[in-house]
């Protein structure tokens, strides 16, 4: 599966016009600045001032930091004839910085294959800058969102040809998949893409599965991690995305999902070199995670991704 349109946005032609877009190069809007850090378990106890993403930091309140603790203990696992699948969070702290940069690599080379641009080469340093940047902006914002990472092991038999990570997740696997999070306006997006879901409710984005692991189900699953997290967080129920048009495959996945369209863009969003985008959203079962009800609407979907 590709990036979502988000990712796709960022082209150097069009990047300083939308400051909503993803990896823009415009400063983070405020709640970026005042972000705070992923915490651990020990500091659950006595809320604390810590080191946002610009070096600041803001007190956390009991509530916030067991969620914090809820988001650093979630892990989406899923066994497939061919493999297994880890899901989790993107911790802030230094033990995954390593992981970050693999991601960070994941991301620009799914922005480059799907972009096809050109000189786009020329601007890869630039984009890796960006991203990271975004990156670590985003990490700060736990527990208002959280970016998730997918680690892929395959079965013994197909160890050989698929085991081809640079160690970015250690005994985790290679990096399979990637998706972001926001449960509320806190951590949402500093301008969405039109057209605007509500703010206060989980939005999902930047969707991305590595190119040599597609068609094996995985997007399925990370898509069913993302709703699993959701649920598990205390968020609204209703959660949101955006698909672009000319995206059969992944539109095909999020119907058979029990997404419905919400609002579509209008033909003039091409004056902006932007393609056109779906809004969707499914209202999200009130259940504990791991019910039956949380995966019904998986069941009989026998499509790949």
């Amino acid at each position: 599966m590709a990036a979502s349109p988000a990712l796709l946005s960022l082209t150097p032609t069009v990047v300083s016009r939308h400051p909503h877009l993803l990896f823009s190069p415009c400063p983070p809007p405020r709640h970026l600045r005042l972000a705070p850090p992923f915490a651990s378990s020990s500091s659950a106890s006595s809320p604390s001032p810590g080191p946002g993403p610009s070096g600041g930091g803001v007190f956390l309140s009991p509530s916030a930091l067991t969620q914090l603790d809820e988001l650093a203990a979630f892990r989406y696992e899923h066994t497939f004839p061919h493999g297994h699948l880890t899901v989790r969070a993107l911790s802030r702290g230094p033990a995954d910085d390593a992981v970050a940069e693999a991601l960070v690599r994941l991301l620009a080379t799914s922005f480059s294959e799907t972009v096809r641009w050109a000189p786009a080469q020329r601007y890869a340093q630039l984009l890796t800058f960006v991203i990271r940047r975004y990156l670590f902006d985003r990490r700060g914002l736990a527990p208002h969102a959280a970016v998730l990472v997918g680690f892929y092991r395959p079965t013994e038999e197909d160890d050989g040809d698929e085991a081809e990570g640079d160690g970015e997740g250690e005994d985790e696997g290679e990096m399979a998949c990637t998706a972001e999070v926001s449960f509320d306006a806190m951590g949402a997006p500093g301008a969405p893409p039109t057209p605007t879901p509500p703010l206060e409710f989980p939005y999902m984005c930047n969707m991305t599965v590595k190119t040599s692991l597609r068609r094996r189900g995985i997007a399925k699953q990370l898509l069913k991690a993302c709703e699993e997290l959701v649920i598990k967080m205390d968020a609204k129920t209703r959660l949101y995305l955006h698909c672009r048009i000319i995206d059969q495959v992944p539109f095909n996945m999020y119907k058979k999902a029990g997404y419905n369209i919400v609002q579509t863009d209008s033909i003039l969003v091409w004056l902006s070199l932007q393609k056109r985008k779906h809004l969707m959203s499914k209202e999200l079962p009130q259940v504990s995670v791991g019910s039956e009800l949380t995966t019904k609407v998986f069941d009989d979907n026998t499509m790949t991704s």
